[in-house]
């Protein structure tokens, strides 16, 4: 009968306790950045925590105005019940995140297009971003009024030259013409802010990659697909995420453009919030229209947040 001998023990790979003295300024250095962070802190909770949870309150609440203000008398869920099942609200949903996906797709193609030619200029780039940057700089109700201007029927330069080619003049009379429009001067504005995101990000690839593409006998159309794109890969994401963000939240530019007409057909979430909310001054089922789209909100950046934490994770050795 054969006998082993017992297994020696490898050696122990956990690491070392730190010192008692280290773990002490450790802990006293974290005191101290909580206490330095203490003002910030309560000044992020008090304009934004409190008015999140102020206005899930009043959502699920029973809202009585008075000539002094408004109180929340009790607990309902009326006020959802009723957003729920109103085809306004369902349409405004829609139309959101119809827009959210046509707009920042667009707006992805057409900014990493416009980094890729300034990433290849050699002289008066500084300029050229500084000219790219003058829509994305101005205000959105100045920009909305300018573009409210080139759509007047009447004497609107877009409309004239649709009257030219046979085309309806009055641009923002329909539908499906007022959400083009509306599309086209939120990517007229932001287009410039994708790319020098993007731009940033063509500038930071090293380029030994694009050397060593060159020598495997790629064109420039392979470089692109197999060693451009993947490198933008994280750029992109933190792209989509701050364009996803502000498309979701669009107010300023239906509500002077077009204001959410015609009918309802421009009507975002964050509008109808404001209408029901201060037009009807119901005050319960405008609340539960906020918490609603931020809600939506969070879950399209937990899902943009989870693809950026995939991809980093893939390109890491």
């Amino acid at each position: 009968m054969a006998v082993t001998a017992p297994a020696r023990p490898g050696p122990d790979r956990r690491p070392a306790p730190a010192p008692p003295r280290r773990r002490r300024l450790s802990s006293s250095a974290a005191r101290t950045g909580w206490i330095y962070l203490s003002p910030t802190l309560a000044v992020v909770g008090l304009v934004t925590l409190f008015p999140i949870a102020f206005s899930i309150a009043m959502s699920f609440s029973k809202v009585e105005l008075g000539y002094t203000g408004f109180a929340l008398t009790g607990f309902t869920t009326d006020n959802y019940a009723a957003l729920f099942s109103s085809g306004r609200w369902a349409y405004a949903a829609l139309f959101t995140i119809f827009y959210t996906v046509v707009t920042v797709v667009i707006e992805l193609i057409l900014g990493t297009l416009v980094a890729l030619v300034l990433e290849r200029l050699t002289s008066w780039r500084g300029w050229m971003m500084a000219l790219l940057l003058i829509p994305w700089a101005m205000i959105t109700v100045i920009s909305a009024q300018l573009w409210s201007y080139l759509y007047n029927s009447a004497y609107g330069a877009v409309s004239w030259v649709f009257g030219l080619f046979g085309g309806d003049p009055v641009i923002l009379g329909e539908p499906a013409s007022a959400i083009t429009a509306m599309m086209v001067a939120d990517i007229w504005k932001t287009t410039p802010f994708v790319a020098i995101i993007v731009l940033a990000g063509l500038v930071a690839i090293p380029g030994d990659v694009y050397e060593a593409a060159e020598l495997d006998g790629a064109n420039a159309w392979q470089t692109f697909w197999q060693v451009t794109l993947p490198q933008l890969s994280a750029t992109l994401a933190i792209a989509v995420l701050f364009r996803v963000l502000q498309a979701f939240g669009v107010f300023d530019l239906p509500f002077v453009l077009t204001g959410g007409g015609p009918g309802t057909s421009t009507e975002s979430l964050a509008l109808l919030g404001w209408k029901v909310m201060f037009q009807s001054l119901n005050l319960g089922t405008g609340a539960a229209v906020a918490v609603t789209t931020g809600a939506l909100v969070l879950i399209a950046c937990l899902l943009s947040l989870r693809a950026f934490r995939s991809q980093v994770n893939e390109e890491k050795p």
